[in-house]
């Protein structure tokens, strides 16, 4: 396979255009049919997306037909790129997106209320030195990226509710589409610490209310950014219940 085929991406619309840099390299012919893609670790590297998203990005063009699996490998099954399909699929992956972020703020609020009820010394320890490296990391976007799921995580641990880890990995995952979107934004690291400080310190003082506040202030960051970068509205405007009590924000 020639050197330089694909180029970091830049666009905020991360996933489409993976998924474009593939499809073009098929059509060009730099990928021929049987051809292999790289490892995805080194792929993912190469576009400068989360695993998460290539994946994402290689079930579309799997289910167009145009890449299929090999033991172990990603390889080209058709130098036919189906007219229309691409779009239509990747709409479909980024209103799937839309109903993820919806699950975020179903679970996540209560997760935290709940850490905030059973979170021991050495949870909030644990958060806190998360919070100091997120400080450090400056515009380190997959520093970034890694510490902002480690703070999560951890704050699905201080429930002490392995099911509510698992949970929350699985939606944190599913989310890393809009994630990296919102990551080639602007980089505000000081807006993040300012949330996830907001969000420890209600946890620590057992606020249930102020925790409320804090995570919709968290999540309604990461929707406004998609809604604006994605071009695309929300599927639905959300029931009176998954509306804060905390007010809503512009």
């Amino acid at each position: 396979m020639p050197q330089g085929i694909f180029r970091p991406v830049r666009s905020r619309r991360s996933f489409e255009e993976a998924v474009a840099q593939i499809a073009e390299a098929v059509r060009a012919g730099d990928l021929p049919v049987g051809g292999r893609l790289p490892p995805e670790r080194q792929l993912a590297a190469e576009l400068e997306i989360s695993r998460p998203t290539l994946r994402e990005a290689v079930r579309v063009l799997r289910e167009a037909g145009v890449l299929g699996a090999g033991p172990g490998f990603v390889q080209v099954a058709s130098e036919r790129i189906p007219e229309g399909v691409l779009e239509q699929r990747s709409a479909m992956r980024l209103e799937e997106v839309a109903k993820v972020l919806e699950a975020r703020r179903l679970l996540e609020p209560r997760v935290a209320q709940l850490a905030g009820l059973y979170a021991s010394d050495e949870d909030l320890e644990q958060l806190a030195q998360i919070l100091e490296r997120q400080r450090q990391a400056g515009g380190n976007r997959e520093r970034v990226r890694a510490l902002d799921t480690r703070f999560h995580l951890a704050i699905a641990a201080a429930t002490q509710n392995q099911v509510v880890v698992e949970l929350t990995r699985s939606l944190l995952r599913q989310v890393e589409i809009a994630r990296d979107m919102a990551l080639r934004t602007p980089v505000e690291p000081e807006l993040v610490v300012e949330l996830h400080q907001r969000t420890l310190e209600a946890i620590r003082g057992g606020d249930q209310a102020g925790i409320e506040a804090a995570m919709d202030h968290h999540l309604a960051h990461l929707e406004r950014i998609w809604e604006r970068e994605s071009g695309r509205p929300r599927l639905r405007h959300p029931p009176d219940f998954l509306i804060s009590r905390a007010g809503p924000h512009p």
